[in-house]
C-alpha cells in the first residue's frame, strides 16, 4: 500500500466525522496499516485499559515497550480477522450468546451479574459483546488454519497412552486368584484341545458366580493351588510377567483368560483393586429429525412442521424412522432413520446435549432450536460403559494435539506476519 492510501484512509475518517459538531473533538488516528486494514489509536487505548485492568498488582513494563507489544498484538489480531473474512467465518448472535453464557458459567455468575461487572469496570455491554465476537472469530480462523497442519499418528497416541498407563499403574495393587491347567510339551493335539476346552468351561463357570478358590483347589496345578489360587496383593512389577502382560485397566471382578504359556493354560480373577482410577460414562442411543430454516421456510414454519410430525408419531400415524428418512435435513442420520448411534452427550452441541440429557427414554421431545436448525429427538436407550482405556487414549491424543497445536499456531502466525504488508505510522506520517 502506497503513501496516498494512508491519506485516503485518514480522509475517510475525517469525512465520517459529523461536520455539524459544535465543539471540536479529537479524531481517531491510524497508527498502523495492515494489508488493506488498519489499527487505530482507539484500539490501542482499549487494549491499554484491558492490560492495565488484567495486570492488577503486577508492574507493567516501560511505556515504550508496552506500546510496541500492544501494537504488535493488534497487528496480529487484524491479520487473523482478515484471514477469517477470507474464509467466510462469521459469528452469529446465537453463537455469541452461547459463548457469553459459558464465560458467565466459568466465573460462577449469571449473565446479568457479568454485565454488571463489566459496567463497574467502565466497559459498555455492546463493546464487551463485540470484543467476545472478535475473539471468537479469531479463534475460529486460527483453528481452521492450524488444525489442517497437524498430523497425529496412531502409534504416537499408543506410545504416549502406554507411558501414561505405566505412570498410573505404578501405585495400583491387585488381589489376584489364579488357576493353571498343566499341559506337557509333548502333549498330543487331542490333549491340547481337551485342556483348552476345560479352561473355557472353568471361565464360563466363574462368569456365572463360580467360586475360584474351590475351582483352583480342584483343578489348578499352579503354585498357589492349595491356597485356593490366592496370590494376595501384588503390584505389576511384583507379579509374574505372564500375569502382568494380561492386565491393563481391568477392574474388580474381572476374569482374564484363558491364555497360554509354556506350562499350560491360565485363568486370572481380579478379586480386588487398590488405587485404580476407572472411567465409567453414560452413552445414549438417540435419533433425531432436523429441519433447517431457509429463505422459503421460516423458524416458525420449521417449528410447525416438527410439531405436526410429533403429533403423527404420538397418534401412531407415522413412524419416527420413516419421517426422518423422508424429511430430515441431516443426511448422515436421515438414511438410518435419524439414528445417531451410541455416543456420550458431550459429542453434541450444548442445546442438543441439554435436551438429550433431560429426556426420558422413549419420549419424543418438543421442537427445539440449535445452531444447526430445528430438531425433535428421541432417546431410545442408555448404557453405562467402562471407558478407562479410551479415556487414557483420549488424554494422550489431547496432549499431543495441544503440543502440536501450540507449535503450529506460532509458526502460522509468524508466516502470516511475514507475508503481510505492515507499516507503522508515527505522528509525523
Amino acid at each position: 500500500m502506497n503513501k496516498w492510501s494512508h491519506a485516503l484512509i485518514t480522509g475517510v475518517l475525517v469525512l465520517l466525522t459529523p461536520l455539524t459538531q459544535a465543539a471540536p473533538k479529537a479524531l481517531d488516528r491510524v497508527i498502523a496499516v495492515v494489508n488493506d486494514g488498519v489499527v487505530l489509536k482507539s484500539d490501542m487505548a482499549a487494549m491499554r485499559r484491558t492490560v492495565t485492568l488484567n495486570a492488577a498488582d503486577r508492574e507493567l513494563p516501560p511505556q515504550d515497550v508496552l506500546e510496541e507489544q500492544m501494537r504488535e498484538r493488534l497487528i496480529i489480531e487484524e491479520l487473523q480477522l482478515q484471514e477469517a473474512k477470507r474464509l467466510g467465518i462469521q459469528i452469529d448472535d446465537s453463537q455469541l450468546q452461547q459463548a457469553i453464557e459459558n464465560i458467565a458459567k466459568e466465573q460462577s455468575v449469571s449473565v446479568q451479574a457479568l454485565r454488571e461487572k463489566m459496567a463497574k469496570q467502565g466497559v459498555a455491554w455492546a463493546q464487551y459483546r463485540e470484543q467476545v465476537r472478535r475473539e471468537l472469530t479469531i479463534s475460529e480462523a486460527r483453528n481452521a488454519q492450524v488444525r489442517r497442519r497437524i498430523s497425529i499418528l496412531p502409534q504416537e497416541v499408543e506410545t504416549l497412552a502406554s507411558q501414561l498407563n505405566e505412570q498410573k499403574m505404578q501405585k495400583v495393587k491387585y488381589k489376584l486368584s489364579h488357576i493353571q491347567l498343566k499341559l506337557d510339551d509333548d502333549a498330543s493335539k487331542a490333549e491340547r484341545e481337551s485342556v483348552k476346552k476345560q479352561a473355557h468351561r472353568l471361565v464360563d463357570t466363574l462368569r456365572h458366580d463360580g467360586n475360584i478358590a474351590e475351582l483352583a483347589m480342584e483343578y489348578s496345578k499352579g503354585p498357589k493351588a492349595l491356597d485356593g489360587g490366592d496370590w494376595g496383593w501384588l503390584r505389576l512389577e511384583e507379579m509374574p510377567t505372564i500375569f502382568a502382560d494380561q492386565i491393563t485397566n481391568q477392574g474388580k471382578g474381572a476374569i482374564i483368560g484363558p491364555f497360554r504359556s509354556g506350562v499350560g493354560f491360565h485363568i486370572l480373577k481380579i478379586d480386588d483393586v487398590q488405587g485404580l482410577e476407572t472411567v465409567a460414562v453414560t452413552e445414549v442411543k438417540a435419533r433425531h429429525i432436523l429441519i433447517k430454516p431457509s429463505i422459503v421456510l421460516s423458524d416458525k414454519g420449521a417449528q410447525k412442521e416438527l410439531n405436526k410430525m410429533v403429533s403423527q408419531i404420538q397418534r401412531g400415524e407415522q413412524r419416527f424412522a420413516d419421517l426422518a428418512k423422508q424429511y430430515s435435513d441431516d443426511p448422515g442420520s436421515a438414511v438410518n432413520g435419524g439414528d445417531l448411534g451410541w455416543s456420550t452427550t458431550d459429542a453434541y452441541v450444548p442445546a442438543f446435549k441439554a435436551k438429550v440429557d433431560a429426556l426420558p427414554e422413549g419420549q419424543v421431545s418438543e421442537p427445539f432450536k440449535t445452531v444447526h436448525g430445528w430438531h425433535i429427538v428421541e432417546v431410545t436407550d442408555r448404557r453405562e460403559v467402562d471407558k478407562t482405556d479410551a479415556a487414557v487414549k483420549n488424554r494422550a491424543y489431547r496432549m499431543l494435539f495441544n503440543r502440536k497445536f501450540n507449535e503450529e499456531a506460532q509458526a502460522w502466525l509468524q508466516e502470516l506476519r511475514a507475508g503481510a504488508y505492515v507499516e507503522v505510522l508515527t505522528d509525523d506520517s
